[in-house]
């Protein structure tokens, strides 16, 4: 998946369960089953595989995200974005 520099959109740091600060690319949020997924990209890979989380709020200004286990759930999150940014981004299936 390519992303046009004029859609690139802000920088989120999350803390994976090591402690490492890692950088993403927030990309969208996507609504399914009355749950919201984050949809990131890694900035530090070399892939272009997106990240889809879930998001579990904690508080009225906290939030949890969470990987999604269920292979089922992240197909269709992941369908969901692609129709969503078809006219807009490049996907390399």
């Amino acid at each position: 998946m390519s992303i046009p520099e004029e859609e690139a959109s802000s920088i989120l740091t999350l803390t994976d369960e090591d402690g490492n600060e890692v950088q993403f690319e927030f990309l969208d949020v996507v609504e399914y089953e009355g749950e919201e997924y984050l949809v990131l990209l890694p900035l530090d890979e070399d892939n272009n595989e997106v990240i889809i989380l879930l998001i579990q709020p904690v508080s009225e200004d906290e939030e949890n995200y969470v990987p999604v286990e269920d292979n089922e759930t992240l197909q269709t999150v992941y369908a969901i974005f692609k129709e969503k940014f078809k006219d807009i981004l490049t996907f390399d299936d």
